[in-house]
């Protein structure tokens, strides 16, 4: 029997899980801005978007406690400037949704109300410079002053004393217990295991724990999809181009009808009678 092998892209679904509850809301929060002891579950709106920039929930979290609105976007394991794009759209599909649900007319007289935007990313990757903060005037227009800029935080070290750090040291378990065991569920068990014993998302590990591992096992691999996905482009391009060089060919007097088999071996049966058909329309 195949055993069936979890996501390899399985942070996406446990960052959004663990922070679908107020409670580990409110501590990112309190980890963002320890100086703010007074907040409570009650001010914390959850303002996560769906299907914003891929036809798929992605790991991005919004949120807003009191005049800010938190955006954390995660960059896995792979570094891209890019996350700066795709915070900056999802802060103002963020804004338009506000405004739109305080109904505040942004072509009125009126000037509106918005709350303050705060931007993060979250790295769990391994890389030997990590920038603290990341901009688009800086790290795409080098440092010229442009009309609109974003400038990001970047959160990237491991600390067990908040829900940050220790969601960091979750993913990193992860990997190294992949090395280990492949993407099978020892890995999952082994990842959920240490981190119990390091304290690590204790709470959340145990009393969500069978979800947990459903979760990591169940998703549908997306990278494998987008391989299989790509091959197949790259093999039909391939097969558009022998196609039209085979015509081009015939129609040249390079070689005949019969002869395709032997210069295009990868073109099938039907693909030689749609050439010969289009051949000779084209005479």
């Amino acid at each position: 029997m195949v055993e069936s092998t979890p996501k390899r892209k399985i942070r996406d679904s446990v960052f959004t899980n663990l922070f679908q509850e107020k409670k580990y809301l409110l501590q990112l929060y309190k980890a963002l801005h320890p100086e703010d002891g007074e907040a409570t579950e009650d001010e914390i709106a959850d303002i996560t978007l769906k299907h914003v920039l891929v036809d798929a929930d992605y790991n991005d979290l919004g949120f807003s406690v009191g005049d800010r609105l938190m955006v954390l976007v995660e960059s896995q394991s792979t570094w891209t400037m890019n996350i700066i794009i795709r915070a900056l759209m999802y802060l103002m599909q963020t804004y338009h949704d506000y405004f739109k649900r305080t109904n505040q007319n942004l072509y009125g007289s009126k000037k509106v109300k918005m709350p303050k935007p705060e931007l993060y990313v979250i790295f769990t990757g391994e890389r030997k410079t990590i920038p603290d903060i990341i901009s688009l005037s800086k790290d795409f227009f080098n440092g010229t002053r442009i009309s609109i800029d974003a400038e990001i935080k970047v959160l990237y070290q491991e600390n067990e004393r908040d829900i940050i750090g220790q969601y960091i040291i979750f993913c990193k378990v992860y990997q190294e217990q992949r090395k280990c065991y492949g993407n099978t569920r020892e890995a999952v068990t082994e990842t959920i295991r240490i981190c119990k014993d390091r304290n690590v998302l204790k709470e959340y590990l145990e009393s969500r724990e069978k979800e947990v591992v459903d979760i990591m096992m169940t998703l549908f691999d997306d990278e494998q999809i987008y391989k299989a996905f790509e091959n197949d482009i790259k093999q039909e391009t391939a097969k558009e181009v022998a196609r039209n060089k085979a015509v081009f060919m015939i129609q040249k007097g390079k070689i005949t009808i019969d002869e395709i088999a032997e210069y295009f071996p990868e073109l099938s049966e039907e693909d030689r009678k749609e050439i010969e058909s289009q051949a000779l329309q084209q005479v």
